[in-house]
């Protein structure tokens, strides 16, 4: 029966543990942008697509 506050405890410690990695990931930046990464493939790049454009008009 003494390993029930021990775990208690232990388990206290990860909780805290992940609380402070989330907060961490927030203060970071991790979660400011959540849409664009989504449809950013949706999109063609500029600067691909012109430099791709140019070898066929010099051609």
């Amino acid at each position: 029966m003494a390993v029930i506050p021990v775990l208690m405890v232990i388990g206290v410690i990860v909780a805290l543990g992940f609380l402070g990695a989330f907060f961490w990931a927030i203060k970071s930046g991790q979660y400011d942008d959540t849409y664009s990464p989504s449809v950013r493939m949706l999109f063609e790049d500029k600067n691909e697509s012109e430099q791709e454009e140019k070898p066929l008009k010099n051609e």
